[in-house]
């Protein structure tokens, strides 16, 4: 049974997270380029494994309907946040639908880490 705070907790943490990388990359002057890529991505691949991770799922199947949750929370969470100031064009952007879609992939692969930890202890 999906628990609501774990699904909307953490779609809001890992929003907030993302955000405040943004905003961080923005007021430095480092929000265009290959580096802010690599900055925001490397954030987003930690902050969904922490939350992954955090909820101990033991299949990516289980882990689904969270990680899905969680792309919600961001896509409305951008509905409130950024469309009354960039318009609903925003969501025509190819990028915004990509972050939502590692949103939900990229912690489907830490219930794949977990059965080969449990098959092979010494990866843990």
């Amino acid at each position: 049974m999906m628990l609501l705070k774990n699904a909307i907790g953490w779609g809001v943490i890992i929003y907030a997270v993302m955000y405040l990388v943004w905003s961080g990359l923005v007021i430095y002057g480092l929000s265009l380029g290959i580096l802010s890529l690599v900055i925001r991505l490397g954030v987003l691949v930690l902050i969904t494994t922490i939350a992954a991770r955090s909820l101990r799922m033991d299949t990516w199947k289980d882990l689904l309907p969270y990680t899905f949750a969680w792309a919600v929370v961001a896509a409305l969470s951008d509905a409130f946040f950024l469309v009354p100031f960039s318009g609903w064009g925003l969501y025509a952007s190819w990028s915004v639908w990509v972050g939502y879609a590692l949103v939900v992939i990229v912690p489907l692969f830490t219930s794949l880490r977990r059965k080969a930890a449990a098959m092979n202890p010494r990866l843990v």
